[in-house]
């Protein structure tokens, strides 16, 4: 079904495609450690998932205080995939990452090169 403008209607475009970014919403413990239980696509492993799933999710605040649950819950910061690299080596990469980095870091996580 087409709308007067002759889009498909139900279909955004453009700017209307980007979801706003909530920043003041408010997250508890209990939500952050929801992120620990989330399954991996096949051949990712797990730990690597949750925490790509966490830092494309959460603020870089918000992710600095779901890391110490991640580490309490036993996951590994220090997760590689097949090809070595680290998370840190991927979230290095990225040019407003810097404070997830530092988070990562301070908690002991390492670049594939060190």
């Amino acid at each position: 079904m087409l709308n007067k403008e002759g889009k498909k209607e139900g279909k955004k475009s453009g700017a209307e495609r980007t979801q706003i970014a909530t920043r003041n919403e408010e997250w508890s413990d209990e939500r952050l450690q929801s992120f620990l239980s989330l399954e991996p696509p096949e051949g990712m492993p797990t730990d690597y998932n949750i925490l790509l799933k966490s830092y494309r999710g959460m603020t870089a605040e918000l992710f600095a205080r779901f890391i110490p649950l991640y580490i309490e819950d036993g996951r590994d910061l220090n997760v590689a995939l097949a090809d070595g690299s680290t998370f840190l080596d991927l979230v290095s990469q990225h040019r407003k990452s810097t404070e997830y980095a530092q988070v990562l870091e301070e908690a002991g996580a390492v670049r594939k090169s060190a």
